[in-house]
């Protein structure tokens, strides 16, 4: 019976062509390959193991480029087991390339990053022969410092204190956290955030509508986060909804009414804008800040323009320079093209801000990693910022 040829998708898995998927392992297989004959990096072999182990099995006898390209099909949990087996396999999966290949390919498809936990770009373009030997680089940390899963994981660790911490703040803090929520995500995405936040189930509206607290252009509103954790979130929009409205039917930008364009030359280190005083007023007395960026990849943005919007809203001259900001990264619908979070992250030059942050994927329709958002931020003004 003659031999069929490989089919180039199977059930489950996404069609890939046959030779565009080869052309792309034999890449990598190549370049597993030049750089250790070029950097002449050697591992341990099973020779150099201790006389007690077993015989090197097949795959510890392959040459080094092959083993690693056979790991990079392993999820790294997977390797992190492999790596407790032995002491030879305890080296191997430490390499360099294999944890920035994983970096590279999983980077953007994570839907969260934190101040503390988003990769330097620079270290990820620079050549692996200029860095193979710096600690400070080692990607296989930067991997799980950056990984929203093993976050989650260690940030579990601290249950049962954060249970004594609130609860015992519960008992000294009778009115509950505040949040100025800004950004032009609020106006541009064709559903409304805010009003998918009032039907949300899991976050019941304990004011009933929204209170008035600056005329036109702000309101606030107190929700229940699964019966327990109570907060107020003040909205901030940039104009009134009338303005809003024809701005968008005449396909304009509105001018924003809750910033003032500084003159250039002046107070450059807080940016291009400043809050006028009703907002002032609101920053003054809010525990953080929730900025809601058009996370759609269409979108163009004013980097800068937002940028100096966030550092005018968190003037640490307001109140606490430790207030957290958690930026959602916001498109309308699942079905819209969104740009990576952490490429938003270093667009909006965050690592510049002087207080915690985090951004985090959101889809206004459902609120799909909204919860997520939240309950960050809660854990932020719990656990470093009680007032």
């Amino acid at each position: 019976m003659a031999e069929r040829e490989p089919s180039s998708s199977s059930p489950g898995t996404s069609p890939t062509p046959l030779s565009e998927r080869s052309r792309l392992e034999a890449a990598i297989l190549s370049g597993w390959r030049s750089f250790w004959q070029s950097v002449g990096k050697e591992r341990p072999g099973p020779c150099a193991r201790p006389a007690d182990e077993e015989e090197a099995s097949a795959l510890t006898s392959l040459p080094i480029y092959v083993q690693l390209y056979i790991m990079s099909f392993l999820s790294p949990h997977d390797l992190y087991q492999l790596g407790s087996t032995s002491r030879y396999w305890n080296v191997t999966v430490r390499d360099p390339m294999l944890w920035k290949f994983f970096l590279l390919r999983d980077i953007p498809s994570w839907t969260s990053v934190d101040w503390k936990s988003l990769p330097d770009l620079q270290i990820l373009k620079k050549p692996l022969s200029e860095i193979i030997d710096n600690e400070l680089h080692d990607y296989m940390i930067m991997y799980k410092m950056s990984c929203p899963q093993t976050r989650r994981h260690l940030k579990s660790s601290r249950h049962m204190y954060g249970a004594v911490a609130s609860f015992l703040q519960s008992l000294i803090l009778q009115t509950e956290p505040r949040f100025a929520m800004f950004g032009p995500g609020l106006e541009e995405l064709n559903i409304s955030l805010v009003l998918s936040l009032m039907s949300c189930t899991e976050l019941s509206p304990t004011a009933g509508l929204p209170q008035r607290q600056i005329d036109g252009i702000g309101s606030g509103i107190s929700f229940q986060l699964s019966n327990q954790h109570k907060f107020n979130i003040l909205v901030l929009y940039s104009t009134t909804r009338e303005e809003r409205d024809r701005a968008r039917e005449e396909q304009t930008s509105a001018v924003s009414k809750i910033f003032n364009r500084q003159t250039p030359g002046n107070d450059e280190q807080r940016g291009q804008y400043s809050v006028i005083p009703q907002i002032q007023k609101v920053c003054e007395v809010v525990d953080g800040f929730i900025y809601v960026a058009n996370g759609e990849a269409h979108k163009n943005h004013e980097w800068q323009d937002e940028f100096s919007r966030i550092m005018a809203m968190t003037d640490p001259a307001f109140g606490s320079p430790e207030r957290p900001l958690l930026v959602l990264s916001c498109i309308s619908q699942a079905v819209v093209k969104r740009m990576p979070c952490f490429y938003l992250a270093h667009e909006l030059k965050l690592k510049e801000l002087p207080l915690p942050w985090m951004v985090q994927d959101v889809d206004a329709e459902t609120l799909t990693g909204f919860l997520n958002g939240i309950e960050w931020l809660l854990g932020e003004v719990d656990y470093k910022h009680p007032r």
